[in-house]
């Protein structure tokens, strides 16, 4: 096995006002997996996220990357879109490029190959008002694939989706993943989507935030509908709702 392209041991995080988000946190992520961070609100598994990200300072423990920051890099897919209402499918997409001082016409193609990767060619003019719940996530995406990342993180970016539309995304995004040989930790409360999705499902509890199963999901690529409706599928769903279950009854007497 390679060596982990990102290892959290011991990850503790207190928040000033006295808070535990995180005790204990140890993970180990391979290059090129699906990782998908499960748990009950409040669990920690967006802070895992930002603390990834860079975007918090631990209260104890170590996170390593095996490569310098020279050979990685990380796109950050949120909830909420977060779409500049006034700019175009084309603005909000450079924006990030914009920000590292690239002018629009050097990255004109990357950002026509990121659309398109994302099915939005014909609205690259159309604002944020003109478009759908779907498509305005896939604008997000967009916008953190041409950065060319090599770690996506993505904290529960379907949430506020129809199923439909949900299922058609989580669909793309695995698409996207395969052919793109991102590593991925996905943040989410679905626990069928998070099966659906990963190689790995890490389970969380709270009070204090801590990781107590992490489970393989030794299902091939690529995933379909079948799979969705198979008893392989439903039994990974029973393990995990096992977990949280258990793990829940064991914060209740704490």
């Amino acid at each position: 096995m390679p060596l982990p392209l990102l290892t959290l041991t011991g990850i503790d995080k207190i928040y000033k006002n006295g808070t535990v988000a995180l005790r204990g946190v140890d993970l180990a992520v391979q290059p090129g997996e699906f990782v998908s961070l499960v748990g009950p609100s409040g669990c920690g598994k967006s802070t895992v996220l930002r603390l990834v990200a860079g975007l918090g300072a631990l209260t104890g423990g170590t996170l390593a990357w095996q490569r310098p920051p020279a050979q990685r890099s990380l796109a950050f897919v949120f909830q909420d879109p977060a779409l500049m209402p006034w700019a175009s499918v084309v603005d909000n997409i450079y924006l990030p490029l914009k920000l590292k001082g690239h002018s629009l016409r050097s990255v004109r193609a990357d950002i026509q190959d990121a659309i398109n990767t994302v099915d939005l060619g014909g609205f690259e003019g159309s604002y944020p008002r003109q478009l759908s719940g779907g498509m305005k996530m896939r604008v997000s995406i967009a916008r953190a694939l041409v950065t060319k990342p090599h770690v996506l993180l993505m904290d529960e970016p379907f949430g506020a989706l129809d199923e439909m539309t949900r299922s058609r995304l989580n669909s793309d995004l695995l698409h996207l993943w395969e052919n793109k040989a991102w590593t991925v930790l996905f943040v989410t409360h679905n626990i069928y989507e998070a099966v659906y999705l990963s190689s790995r499902v890490v389970v969380m509890a709270a009070r204090p935030g801590r990781i107590v199963a992490d489970i393989a999901i030794d299902a091939a690529y690529p995933r379909t509908d079948r799979f969705r409706t198979s008893l392989q599928f439903n039994h990974y769903c029973r393990d995990i709702m096992t977990a949280l279950s258990v793990a829940e009854e064991e914060t209740a007497v704490r």
